[in-house]
């Protein structure tokens, strides 16, 4: 046959092959281009990110300028304040409030408004580092009160669902690092009956600290004898182990509150600070206030139960009498706890089947529904001044003539005694002491530091009245 009528190498099929083979190589060669410049933008866009954040650090230097050594807190506030710079780079909303504040300066609910958008966003450094210090004030309030306790009719303190959240979150933390997470159940069952509360105390307390505390609570009794009472004489044969084990633990107890009270203060300090740096414009007195109760609303409210929980251990004890008290006087009169008889109604047609104060007390009920100190104080606040209607109502009953004010200290002392004691809740007791330890100090002075004052007199004259047949006399404000 001719040459010619043989099929060559190239013809049809494999002609088909060898093109596909070109067109492969084709795409590869132009991916790999691709790669190239992909790879080449993104060492520009890196580039760039890092001489943006050489830039913006050397700003922060700049703000923070100081001679000499450097400590870690102003190193830490350094590199905050870089991160600030950089979120601010990336979004536009700070600019935004910014300018808004800048022509309304003392615009209230501007800076409310601000302060709101800036908790909402859990991106921003603000927002970081309240999460990072709520865990490390959980992370040493956890061991102290994660013993499972029996529920109690008497106290109803469940979790708030942003404590259960916060709970979550740390126990997946927890699993993360070391494998087990903590369970949910002991935080959930924190509703405490201190008649129910066994004597043991916390287990989970650090072993050499827990020593520690025992030799320095042995050194001082062994150097504070005159402090004895001088008819009774001790022995260490004689000394009670189960008194001992509870004293230490107590001592334990009050120092490990005392050091996470100071932390949250120094927690709230630094969220201020970092606020102010991140919107100078808040830095006036009443912008500074309205930026405080936002911050402590936020940081309290997750961490508000375990918190609470510590506290009642420690005033355990008072709660006791208070609860003892409550017990004892539970169908008391308001004359039977020291009410003049003027300032409460004889009648009982008159109350329509209700009980003297009864608002009042309904009032102070919503006291531990709250976890932010500041609505707490607002609570009791408006619980007096229920009891100054009242009074006046009850007392125009009597005298309807009368011009004088209704009530003094004198009266409203037994009077708010009488609404605690029908309030049915042992835990006022610490709900108080903790107020008493987080509220800022400028309202210590005017009303709502009275109100506070009135209300921790009130509650130490109902622990005593369970001691005494005689009415114990009322305390002086």
């Amino acid at each position: 046959m001719p040459l010619c009528t043989k099929r060559g190498p190239y013809r049809n099929g494999s002609s088909r092959s060898v093109w596909k083979n070109l067109t492969t190589l084709s795409l590869q060669r132009q991916m790999m281009e691709n790669l190239i410049i992909a790879k080449a933008r993104q060492d520009a866009l890196q580039r760039k990110m890092e001489e943006r954040r050489l830039r913006l650090q050397e700003e922060a230097n700049r703000r923070f300028a100081a001679s000499g050594t450097i400590t870690g807190e102003e190193q830490e506030q350094r590199v905050l304040y870089t991160n600030i710079l950089e979120y601010e780079q990336d979004h536009e909303w700070p600019k935004l409030w910014k300018a808004k504040l800048k022509k309304n300066p003392d615009d209230a609910i501007l800076v409310t408004g601000l302060v709101s958008c800036l908790l909402s966003c859990p991106d921003h450094p603000v927002i970081k580092l309240l999460k990072r210090l709520q865990y490390r004030v959980y992370n040493r309030l956890y061991p102290l009160v994660s013993k499972s306790l029996p529920a109690s009719p008497a106290l109803l303190m469940k979790p708030s669902r942003s404590t259960q959240s916060l709970l979550i979150s740390d126990s997946h933390q927890n699993v993360s690092k070391s494998g087990t997470g903590h369970s949910l159940s002991s935080d959930a069952s924190l509703n405490i009956s201190y008649s129910e509360l066994d004597s043991d105390g916390p287990h989970t307390l650090d072993r050499e600290n827990l020593f520690e505390d025992m030799e320095q609570f042995l050194t001082q009794m062994d150097r504070a004898p005159s402090h004895r009472d001088p008819d009774m004489t001790f022995e260490p044969s004689q000394l009670d182990q189960e008194s001992l084990v509870h004293d230490l633990e107590m001592h334990a107890l009050k120092k490990h509150l005392k050091a996470i009270v100071k932390d949250i203060h120094i927690a709230i300090d630094q969220l201020l600070s970092l606020c102010l740096l991140s919107f100078e414009c808040l830095n006036t007195a009443s912008s500074k206030d309205l930026c405080v109760a936002s911050i402590e609303e936020a940081f309290f409210t997750p961490i508000w139960s375990p918190l609470l929980t510590l506290f009642r251990k420690v005033h355990r004890e008072r709660e006791l009498s208070f609860e003892s008290s409550m017990r004892l006087y539970q169908d008391a009169s308001p004359g039977d706890v020291g009410v003049a008889s003027k300032l409460y109604p004889q009648d009982p047609v008159v109350l329509h089947g209700s009980y003297p104060y009864e608002s009042a007390v309904q009032e102070l009920r919503l006291l531990c529904r709250d976890c932010c100190p500041q609505k707490k104080l607002e609570c009791i606040v408006r619980t007096l001044r229920l009891i100054c209607a009242c009074a006046e109502d009850y007392c125009c009953l009597h005298e309807p003539d009368s011009k004088t004010a209704a009530i003094g200290a004198d009266d409203l002392l037994p009077i708010l005694s009488y609404v605690a004691l029908h309030c049915e809740l042992p835990q006022l007791v610490s709900e108080c002491a903790a107020l008493e330890e987080f509220i800022h100090e400028g309202y210590l002075i005017g009303e709502e530091g009275y109100c506070l004052t009135s209300m921790q007199s009130a509650l130490q004259y109902v622990e005593s009245l369970h001691h005494q047949t005689v009415p114990p006399k009322l305390p002086v404000t």
